[in-house]
């Protein structure tokens, strides 16, 4: 398990690395000609195969640490539990977006995330509903169990914030990837929210709960009983996704668009904190094995 532990850091940092050089590039390189132009041709062509595929990279990267994190903390049938409802809901909500316009409004994917299915769909796209929504989905569920609320409420509530967090993420990142300067997708229809439909963000929070509720019958009532140390990985892989969006929307689109950032904030990011926070630093478990491994001092007369 040291291994796995180890690559899952490994795994972190790349995924951090890989989004920052994404958002230098976006931000600095390329609306800076000249500095492509100084750098050698094996500089160029390094920094044309990084831009074409570094949303690969940052996306497959997520999903490797969010599924040795699951691996590792919540075993592996909540692992598949959560990974095979997420990529196969998700993708058949996509592909059925791309063709008809429902439930996201009418969209489509342009070059930079990877092979499309049926040619509509980049195949990364799946699997970065999976590794957030199951950051989200961990996070929700673990601070809600900290409340003493009926069983059935914290398994619909565990759903329902899950997919809030999961949609105040694409508040940020719907307009950087859709508007920015080097768009990754386009609305066909200019929406009334920013440039997008309204029904995007019904379609977000429906595509998320859609996903996360076979998941939580798969995870069962039992309460995961993670020590906030244990929700490191997921706590940093939002926020840090989330400042990525955050930085391309307030670098290159306009202060309008802060409110939207603003709303994502409040329905994101502060809760999400908040939920991490209310988690324990050491659970019940964790004092019953001290106090087993404390030597005890012989009772003398």
């Amino acid at each position: 398990m040291q291994k796995l532990a180890i690559a899952e850091r490994a795994s972190l940092v790349g995924h951090s690395v890989s989004l920052a050089f994404g958002l230098a590039g976006l931000l600095i390189v390329l609306p800076s000609p000249e500095i492509i132009a100084a750098l050698p041709t094996i500089g160029q062509e390094a920094f044309g195969y990084s831009m074409s595929g570094g949303g690969v990279v940052y996306i497959v990267l997520g999903a490797i640490v969010m599924s040795l994190y699951a691996y590792q903390v919540l075993g592996t049938k909540r692992w598949l539990g959560f990974m095979v409802p997420a990529i196969a809901l998700s993708l058949c909500s996509e592909l059925l977006g791309t063709s008809t316009g429902f439930p996201f409004g009418a969209y489509s994917y342009l070059n930079g995330l990877g092979y499309k299915i049926a040619g509509l769909v980049p195949f990364t796209i799946p699997l970065s509903w999976f590794y957030v929504g199951l950051a989200c989905y961990v996070i929700a569920r673990s601070g809600l169990e900290q409340f003493k609320l009926p069983t059935w409420v914290q398994a619909v509530g565990s759903v329902f914030v899950g997919s809030v967090l999961l949609t105040a993420w694409d508040f940020v990142l719907d307009p950087a990837m859709s508007q920015a300067n080097y768009p990754f997708w386009q609305f066909q229809d200019v929406g009334e929210l920013f440039g997008m439909p309204y029904r995007n963000i019904t379609g977000w929070l429906g595509t998320g709960m859609v996903f996360m509720t076979p998941a939580a019958f798969i995870w069962g009532n039992e309460k995961l009983n993670l020590r906030r140390s244990q929700l490191v990985t997921p706590i940093a892989v939002y926020l840090i996704n989330f400042a990525f969006g955050a930085a391309i929307t307030l670098a290159q689109l306009s202060q309008s668009f802060w409110v939207m950032m603003a709303i994502s904030v409040v329905l994101g990011v502060v809760p999400a904190v908040l939920l991490w926070r209310k988690t324990p630093i050491s659970t019940v478990a964790d004092l019953e094995n001290s106090l087993k491994n404390t030597p005890q001092e012989p009772v003398t007369l």
